[in-house]
């Protein structure tokens, strides 16, 4: 089965091809990043504007790489919650007319839950690895969402049974990223950037606290950036003061609240499979930190290929292939 996925949720604009829900056969993204960045933000009116007019331009891109047509679509996936407003409805409307005129399936699809799901998908020259790949991911298992918008946990039992075990009560971690970063003055976004300056600091005698939430898996990192946002009031002019060991240390409260709610999750509900997905899943210290803990504790801690790791369509048309028989997707 090819499914046609669509994903319009911030600022992208993304189609896909996928088989079978596994083998990425095309996965094209246009952003309108560059355009966000003058204003320190995603600005929801561009995002929607610039979608507009993508998504008739990626969606023809999608089936040029991968050599199909139109006539070689099963169904069509896309984005309908959370996200942007304006930006879903452009995807929403696009998605639901393609599938009309088609006369295929209409599969409406969580952008949260996708993002886990994008551990199960591998492009096409890799697909010699798949069976390899899901029989390493073995269900149930803790899924871990981190992004600009979103920082949650889930119980996955299967691809139809998401049960949100935790979450942020405040900021999500991407956030914090982007105002940790303006408040250092190192523009947006700021994931990428306090990523590359924590790379270079080896020993930080500064610390700030972890919010630990007691007795729950959920999150809270507002409180975090207000420390941080004390810490330069107070140092700044102080002979001593380094951006990178700030960026570093904030990094390190971050990663270290990921890493542990993650693993006692894990333990909470004896599972031996720990998935992440999001944005944030692309950081390097997130990544190190959790596979090392990890193979401590015995569990296995799997990320998506770097490029599912962003928003993109190919893990909504993967999910979506699961969700093609649900008859509550009837069409709105």
């Amino acid at each position: 089965m090819i499914i046609l996925g669509i994903e319009t949720s911030c600022d992208e604009t993304s189609a896909a091809l996928v088989h079978d829900g596994k083998i990425v056969l095309s996965n094209v993204v246009a952003t309108s990043l560059q355009e966000h960045q003058k204003f320190g933000g995603v600005i929801p009116e561009i995002a929607s504007r610039r979608q507009l007019e993508y998504i008739n331009i990626v969606t023809a891109q999608a089936l040029k790489t991968a050599g199909m047509t139109f006539k070689d679509i099963d169904a069509v996936a896309v984005t309908r919650e959370p996200g942007l407003m304006g930006s879903l409805l452009v995807g929403i409307s696009f998605a639901n007319s393609l599938s009309y005129a088609l006369q295929k399936p209409f599969i409406k699809v969580n952008h949260i839950q996708a993002h886990i799901y994008a551990n199960y998908l591998l492009d096409v020259k890799d697909a010699s690895r798949i069976d390899t790949l899901w029989e390493d991911l073995q269900l149930p298992a803790i899924g871990l969402v981190v992004s600009g918008g979103h920082s949650s946990l889930f119980y996955i039992k299967d691809f139809l049974n998401y049960r949100l075990i935790g979450q942020t009560r405040d900021d999500a971690p991407g956030e914090a990223y982007d105002k940790v970063a303006r408040i250092l003055g190192l523009g947006y976004p700021g994931g990428p950037v306090i990523d590359r300056l924590a790379r270079g600091v080896s020993d930080n005698k500064i610390v700030f606290p972890s919010a630990a939430m007691s007795g729950t898996h959920d999150f809270s990192f507002s409180g975090l950036k207000t420390a941080v946002l004390y810490y330069i009031q107070k140092y700044q002019r102080t002979p001593d003061f380094s951006v990178d060991h700030v960026a570093a240390a904030f990094q390190d409260s971050v990663v270290r609240v990921l890493v542990e709610k993650s693993i006692k999750a894990c333990h909470a509900r004896k599972v031996k499979t720990l998935l992440i997905g999001g944005g944030v899943a692309a950081n390097s210290a997130l990544r190190d930190t959790l596979k090392a803990r990890g193979a401590e504790e015995g569990i296995r801690v799997n990320f998506p290929a770097m490029p599912l790791c962003m928003d993109n369509a190919a893990m909504i048309a993967g999910l979506g292939y699961h969700l093609v028989s649900k008859p509550a997707l009837a069409r709105v």
